[in-house]
């Protein structure tokens, strides 16, 4: 199946494990520790995140770490950038419109 990094950040366990691994990479028992499900679970977020290669894994010693893949989340920012700069047209827009009410009642 394939995946996307919108699959990845639809969930909000997945999100959560995205951002403590923004800090630093981590092991799954790491991990697990933040979260009130069993490790199973928190195994099963890990690897659609990897299927999606929002993270990837590296295995030092006997343990695997988990750490960000930081360029496949700009592709997040990159399709977000384009809402942006609608979202700050309309808040220009309404900040005109305030300010010209305002100046007609003073």
């Amino acid at each position: 199946m394939r995946r996307d990094i919108f699959q990845a950040i639809s969930d909000p366990t997945r999100r959560a494990i995205i951002t403590l691994i923004a800090l630093q990479a981590m092991t799954p028992n790491a991990l697990a520790e933040h979260f009130h499900t069993s490790r199973q679970a928190v195994s099963k977020h890990i690897k659609i995140l990897v299927e999606c290669e929002v993270v990837k894994q590296e295995q030092i010693g006997r343990e695997i770490y988990y750490k960000l893949e930081v360029e496949k989340m700009k592709a997040i920012d990159q399709w977000l950038e384009q809402f942006r700069k609608i979202w700050e047209d309309k808040y220009n827009q309404l900040d005109n419109i305030l300010s010209t009410f305002k100046n007609k009642k003073s």
